[in-house]
């Protein structure tokens, strides 16, 4: 039976998030909706992230294992007919065959996301939806100083939601970069894996010292109360984009 791996584009917004649920549309339930349709199989796909509700993709991972061998530029195309044909918001970028031992969560070796905030006095048109429009002045600078503290192997108490299933709350931020470009500021994070609302939670608190209102010692005492209540506001879903999985 072979394994394929598909690399995923998606705009967050109408789903209820990566994982299939019973409380509305997922991403992973429309796209093994679309095998269905194309195959006559159901399959249950498992993918490198599981991205929350309003979560963009550019580049999700996900592994399928079908019954028959597919030319992988077919299955691409042919996927993303039945994707089209049913409104989804969702891209299959590339399929590739690979073998057995892949395995699109467990094989991860780093996972890169990326949360863009428009800092400006003007609504997002354009952007709505799509980055954390914040009326406010930031100093990215600032932000970047404070991003520095989370660098690093740490107790993430603070900065993981309370519904957070992972056995640990240990994990090492390999990159959180802060840069700006007129409007835009981009926080970018790497690390093998993250925490449930780690990076959202790293964006809220990051905003506060881009006001002003935290300073770098502020962010290091957060991270070491080791308690959730510590934590700046958890910034909202619209920004926040799954880039690319490394293995």
């Amino acid at each position: 039976m072979p394994r394929y791996r598909l690399t995923i584009e998606y705009h967050g917004g109408p789903y209820v998030g990566w994982q299939r649920q019973d409380n509305g549309p997922s991403v992973q339930g429309a796209v093994e909706a679309a095998i269905l349709s194309l195959t006559g199989e159901t399959v249950s796909i498992r993918g490198a992230g599981r991205t929350d509700s309003g979560v963009h993709a550019m580049g999700q991972v996900a592994h399928a294992d079908l019954s028959r061998s597919w030319k992988e530029h077919t299955l691409r195309n042919a996927l993303n007919a039945h994707l089209g044909l049913a409104g989804e918001r969702i891209a299959i970028l590339a399929a590739a065959t690979v073998d057995d031992a892949f395995d699109a969560r467990f094989s991860a070796l780093r996972r890169h996301y990326l949360y863009r905030i428009v800092s400006r006095p003007a609504p997002l048109a354009l952007e709505a939806g799509r980055a954390w429009f914040v009326a406010r002045a930031l100093d990215h600078e600032a932000m970047h100083a404070a991003a520095q503290v989370l660098v690093g192997k740490h107790d993430f108490t603070t900065f993981r939601a309370a519904q957070c299933q992972a056995n640990s709350p240990v994990r090492t931020i390999d990159r959180l970069d802060v840069t700006r470009s007129g409007d835009l500021i981009e926080i970018r994070a790497t690390a093998q894996s993250f925490l449930h609302n780690q990076i959202r939670s790293f964006a809220g608190t990051l905003k506060l010292a881009g006001e002003g209102k935290w300073d770098v010692d502020d962010v290091r005492a957060a991270l070491e109360a080791r308690d959730r209540k510590a934590c700046g506001p958890v910034a909202p879903p619209d920004g926040l984009y799954f880039m690319q999985v490394d293995y």
